[in-house]
């Protein structure tokens, strides 16, 4: 087989992949979220391996202090964030009508010093432009609930999750061996390098963030809590579990967070102790957090985690925001492969001999 058709056929193989993926979408929930949750555990379960434990008890004592660790969270936080949820939408309107009372005066304001006509097109543009953002969170917010929401409501997601987990962890290395033997001899040792990378930067990832967002959230929760905010514990979670990307918890914690302030208090001092905490957080994230527990090897940016999840969750719901990241680590590895491999071949302009046609070395811009 020619390389030509062989790239056709493994193109072909990946577009059927995906349209599977986009067919089966609404019942791979609980298949992922078991996937993600033994990938997660199986660095744990080969150390037990190690100190003399089968797989077998490895994984069944793994899986089950994390889930009942996961229950006792939830039972203990679930009645707490509901009270909180509930309070915070009761006290919604009276915290637009306190905005809109502080802002009606700059309006006035600006459209004293603004003719008609200039007030007429900012009015026509705001409006447009509000008009887009919300179909496009209609839509982004649509496919999440109609993939993911029905989804966790149904029984299969408590059930199916953790036996999926247990059977994925104790056969995992047996799996990547299987998949091992499937690749093709001549490409086999390029393809176990950039799987290696990926398993690298993605790990290093998922498992550094979710420790960083832990952190974050139980530090800004207590903050808040302790200054006393209203709903602070529920802001302040909600702004770690939101830091999976970096930057977009804090700045969006902060705004709740600062909003909540000033229609609660009337002095100044615990409004700015609630920026104080964000700004504290921020720094905390950015010099200890982040460089200890993710560092700068994962190679997955910030915009480009960001435009995964969202363009998941457009395209396959909640599965695929399970699968952005995954697919983001993979996607940015290629292209470092592919880049490389540009850099040195006839096309990008290098000879054989090493500098380029005009005898310039590759690596000069």
């Amino acid at each position: 087989m020619t390389a030509e058709r062989k790239l056709v056929l493994w193109f072909a193989v990946g577009a059927g992949g995906l349209l599977l993926l986009w067919l089966l979408r609404g019942v791979l929930t609980p298949f992922i979220a078991g996937m993600a949750v033994a990938y997660f555990l199986d660095p744990l379960a080969d150390r037990l391996e190690e100190r003399g434990c089968s797989r077998t008890l490895a994984t069944l004592l793994i899986l089950a202090a994390f889930f009942v660790a996961a229950i006792v969270l939830l039972v203990v936080l679930i009645p707490v964030l509901h009270a909180q949820v509930a309070g915070f939408a009761s006290r919604l309107p009276g915290y637009v009508e306190a905005a809109r009372g502080a802002i009606e005066p700059l309006l006035a304001q600006l459209q004293a010093e603004l003719t008609p006509q200039q007030v007429e097109d900012i009015r026509s543009a705001a409006s447009a432009y509000a008009g887009d953002v919300v179909k496009w969170l209609g839509r982004a917010l649509g496919g999440i609930v109609s993939g993911g929401v029905a989804i966790f409501n149904a029984v299969s997601l408590v059930v199916i999750t953790p036996l999926v987990a247990f059977y994925l962890l104790r056969d995992w290395d047996r799996i990547i061996a299987w998949i091992d033997g499937l690749l093709p001899v001549e490409a086999a040792d390029t393809i176990r390098e950039q799987v290696r990378e990926v398993d690298t930067r993605l790990a290093g990832f998922v498992r550094g963030q979710s420790t960083v967002c832990l952190v974050l959230g139980a530090a800004y929760a207590v903050g808040l809590t302790v200054i006393g905010l209203d709903f602070g514990l529920l802001v302040g979670l909600g702004a770690g579990l939101i830091s999976f990307i970096p930057y977009l918890g804090t700045a969006i914690g902060f705004g709740v967070g600062i909003g909540i302030a000033f229609a609660q208090f009337s002095d100044w001092v615990p409004i700015v102790l609630v920026a104080a905490v964000f700004v504290t957080g921020q720094v905390l994230e950015g010099f200890v957090l982040t460089p200890n527990l993710v560092g700068d090897r994962v190679g997955l940016h910030p915009v480009w985690v960001l435009f995964a999840l969202m363009a998941g969750g457009v395209l396959f719901g909640f599965v695929g925001i399970l699968l952005a990241l995954p697919a983001a680590a993979v996607i940015g590895v290629v292209v470092r492969f592919a880049v490389s491999r540009y850099r040195t071949s006839a096309l990008y302009g290098v000879r054989e001999g090493g500098g380029d046609e005009e005898g310039v070395g590759a690596d000069n811009p």
